[in-house]
């Protein structure tokens, strides 16, 4: 669930994440204060969610016996960009 963001939090971009990995993921957003972002991915589903532009997404992987910080990735470098069609007349 996400916790609701302060009036000083930037603005919020729609991102998308997939796990490219035979194993689960357990991804995290823990760098924005009084916040709160933990998701499970499974091997090759997509994630889609919205975070302020300066979060960072974090990855763990997960084995039986413990749990590993594989990766910290950039938000924006997950922002999905709209294009519209132009409408014609």
């Amino acid at each position: 669930m996400l916790s609701p963001l302060s009036q000083t939090t930037p603005k919020l971009v729609l991102c998308s994440y997939v796990n490219a990995t035979a194993h689960i993921e357990v991804t995290r957003i823990t760098n924005i204060p009084n916040w709160y972002f933990e998701r499970v991915v499974f091997p090759g589903q997509r994630l889609i969610f919205e975070a302020p532009v300066t979060a960072k997404l974090e990855i763990h992987t997960g084995t039986v016996i413990c749990s590993i910080l594989s990766e910290i990735i950039d938000c924006r470098e997950l922002q999905l960009t709209t294009s519209f069609p132009a409408h014609s007349a």
